[in-house]
């Protein structure tokens, strides 16, 4: 603003610069929800055979917005928190997170896990679709070859079988359509609400409506580490979906979405941690083109333009 023509483009690529940072931190943030995210699905899944999918489903819900209130009511109020700008884009989200899980969480009992793996990482396919039509985001074709590439090293890792001859496949589909459709609309409501007040009402409808029905397929945990894993379970949640939330503040949907395909990385991990699964040679190459595509996105956002 000092009117001095030789330094006019200066703001120009103080801009660039803060642009480059925002969208590293946001693929950060959504790293390490993956990795929060992973934690939370080995716990579940040690716990899958022993206590029913609607406690389970409660348990994170209830556990996740506790956490979150007590994480950050205190610096907002209490109340704060559920004071939103927009309270149909927050009921909206909560309800597609609900559904989500819940269709993701049916179906592992009626689809292998391969298969539904496979099927659910369609969800940075339709974020993609989803970002211009409501948040005006303009996707460049590097942008869905890249996203192609981490799908097919999805499918690398995973192999999945017949998944088209299964007809339950269906409601993992619809897990990823509403998950995708949670995304974009948590890129939208971010303009009006802060992170916190989207993550408290990430649970909300989930916590009140499981509430009415839990007591009806309530089963004790047997021991003190099922207790444990089921008390962690929401925070672990509620700490991953406010990261997500953090994320899409700092980076474009369609940038920030694909970076979810890091999960598997740790789904490999983990997964040799805590069941023995030794990762295949098929797991390293599968991981080697997903890192590859996230860090090909990264690129083309964060040079200068």
């Amino acid at each position: 603003h000092s009117g001095h023509a030789p330094h006019a483009p200066r703001p120009r690529r103080s801009v660039t610069v803060a642009r480059e940072t925002r969208v590293l931190r946001g693929i950060a943030y959504v790293v390490l929800a993956t990795f929060l995210f992973v934690c939370m699905n080995t716990g579940i899944k040690l716990l899958r055979p022993h206590l029913p999918t609607v406690e389970l489903i409660w348990a994170r819900s209830l556990g996740h917005l506790l956490f979150i209130v007590g994480l950050f009511g205190p610096g907002h109020g209490g109340w704060r928190l559920f004071v939103t700008q927009k309270p149909g884009l927050q009921l909206a989200r909560s309800l597609l997170l609900l559904a989500s899980t819940s269709f993701f969480f049916v179906a592992r009992g009626l689809v292998p896990l391969a298969d539904a793996t496979a099927v659910s990482f369609t969800s940075p396919f339709l974020v993609a679709l989803l970002a211009g039509p409501v948040l005006g985001e303009r996707v460049r074709l590097g942008h869905w070859l890249a996203i192609g590439a981490g799908f097919v090293g999805a499918l690398i890792v995973i192999r999945p079988g017949a998944a088209g001859s299964n007809p339950w496949l269906v409601l993992v589909l619809g897990s990823a359509v509403c998950y995708a459709a949670y995304q974009v609309l948590t890129r939208r409501v971010g303009a009006y609400d802060p992170p916190e007040t989207s993550v408290t009402y990430s649970a909300l409808v989930g916590t009140l409506l499981l509430s009415v029905v839990v007591p009806f397929y309530w089963a004790t945990p047997a021991s003190l580490a099922h207790w444990l894993i089921l008390l962690a379970s929401g925070p672990l949640g509620g700490l991953g979906h406010y990261f997500v939330a953090r994320a899409l503040q700092w980076g474009p949907a369609s940038v920030i979405s694909p970076f979810h395909y890091v999960q598997l990385v740790g789904a490999a991990v983990m997964g040799y941690l805590a069941f023995g699964d030794a990762p295949s040679a098929w797991t390293w190459v599968g991981a080697s083109v997903i890192i590859a595509s996230g860090l090909a996105i990264a690129w083309r956002e964060t040079r200068p333009r």
